[in-house]
């Protein structure tokens, strides 16, 4: 076996940059070994070879269950103590087959049309609540907004206790996950200790039980009490079947709502924070979307805006340059394989790198630079671009995520006049499983005429 070369430092040391600065992690083994390396992060899983060149990624991710990978659920076994055992993340072969075509009906199609409203609704909820010249963190703002659309979405809730107490449960168990500390939880499962509720991890295993029961009590609260009328997600997953008939069941169901409220909020505000932060912090950048917006006068049709090409350019540049998830699920191989000049043995973990194939010279010139027009002036294959993953294994909020993004970003440039509160720099750091930026603020200047 011939895998790439990596480095050499003892695997707690990898693990321990990887936890603490993954992006100059990356990048500096991608100075040393090149287009792929192999990272030792942990002595129970071993070695996993990372490759970023589009045609090493288009091995990988379309030869997703075939002779030559297997895409595994338990090698995401990080995302379990949040997500559950039953999670379409966790699952492999048949049975992550089927959870996806259960799920995939209720954030696609026509769907997402009726989500639309929804979510300018909401932008422009949240944005009441801001006072002019009162600075406020971005961060927190987009998460309000991404946990309420996906709350209410999800589960059709819009006020009452279980509403109230689910938004600040989720909020503050995400939250924590922004702690180093706290991340090395996930990664080291020796350390999930309970010793009492002022342990983090009791507190964890304490927040996510109160979780848990709301769930479980709205799932039985729908059981006893069916409406016909609503049109929610967990109305469809309750009244899905599987190709023998087959309903979820309560702890399935758990599961997939914890996976889309997790997924679906964090991901989405993380990526909204960044958007907000280069539209105000290039001025260039602002001025041509303001033009863009101003061209539908006050029209802000969720169809119509979805499809504005600078707005979309603008998306993908955000996901482009900080890709909240930093790498695709891992692949193991079936069979002996030459992948761009390795000799991969079988049982090889394989792993596509989606920052470093965003940051490629010869396929995104001055990667580190916010441009826009990148994607005005060429097509990217999906293995040049993924932000979402590819395969089987893609994110399937994909289109959900797309459409909130669009429909947030123009309501908030069309309501209100914004500003960055502090000239400093933002730059990337870990949140839990994902990146994000740094924490920094903004200032509601004015509010202009709702349209």
């Amino acid at each position: 076996m011939s895998l790439p070369d990596g480095p050499t430092s003892p695997s707690f040391w990898q693990m321990f940059q990887w936890i603490t600065m993954p992006f100059s992690f990356m990048r500096g083994c991608s100075r040393a070994y090149g287009d792929c390396f192999t990272v030792v992060l942990s002595q129970r899983v071993g070695p996993m070879a990372l490759f970023s060149s589009p045609e090493a990624l288009r091995i990988i991710l379309t030869a997703d269950d075939s002779e030559l990978f297997e895409a595994p659920g338990e090698l995401n076994e990080a995302f379990e103590p949040l997500l559950g055992a039953q999670s379409v993340i966790g699952l492999s072969g048949d049975r992550h087959r089927r959870m996806r075509q259960l799920l995939m009906p209720t954030l696609h199609g026509e769907r997402m049309r009726s989500y639309g409203q929804l979510i300018q609704d909401i932008t422009r909820e949240v944005m009441s609540e801001w006072v002019a010249g009162k600075p406020f963190s971005v961060r927190k703002a987009m998460q309000k907004i991404s946990m309420r659309v996906i709350l209410r979405a999800v589960f059709g809730l819009s006020g009452g206790a279980r509403y109230h107490q689910l938004e600040s449960l989720l909020a503050r168990v995400l939250d924590r996950m922004n702690n180093p500390f706290i991340t090395s939880f996930i990664f080291f499962p020796m350390l999930r200790r309970d010793f009492g509720p002022l342990s983090p991890w009791g507190n964890f295993i304490r927040d996510r039980q109160q979780i848990d029961q709301l769930v479980y009590d709205e799932i039985a609260e729908r059981q006893n009490r069916p409406d016909p009328g609503r049109n929610d997600i967990l109305t469809l997953l309750m009244s899905a079947r599987d190709e023998s008939g087959e309903p979820l069941t309560k702890l399935e169901l758990r599961d997939e709502l914890m996976t889309l409220l997790v997924t679906g909020h964090e991901t989405t505000a993380t990526a909204l924070t960044w958007a907000l932060y280069w539209i105000h912090k290039l001025p260039r950048v602002r001025e041509q979307l303001w033009n863009e917006l101003q061209s539908l006068d006050g029209t802000l049709d969720p169809g119509v805006v979805a499809r504005l090409p600078y707005l979309n350019a603008i998306c993908s540049e955000t996901l482009r340059i900080y890709p909240v998830g930093m790498l695709t699920f891992p692949r193991v191989t079936r069979s002996r394989l030459e992948l761009t000049g390795s000799s991969l043995a079988p049982g090889t973990i394989v792993v596509g790198c989606i920052y470093l194939a965003h940051h490629r010279e010869d396929v995104y010139p001055d990667p580190d630079e916010y441009r826009p027009e990148r994607f005005l002036e060429r097509r990217y294959t999906p293995f040049e671009y993924l932000p979402f993953g590819g395969g089987i294994r893609r994110c399937i909020g994909m289109a959900f995520a797309q459409l909130e993004m669009k429909l947030v970003i123009s309501g908030i440039l069309t309501g209100c006049e914004l500003a960055l509160a502090a000239n400093r720099p933002v730059r990337p750091v870990r949140r839990g499983l994902t990146s994000g930026p740094s924490p920094f603020q903004m200032v509601m200047k004015e509010r202009l005429a709702v349209h």
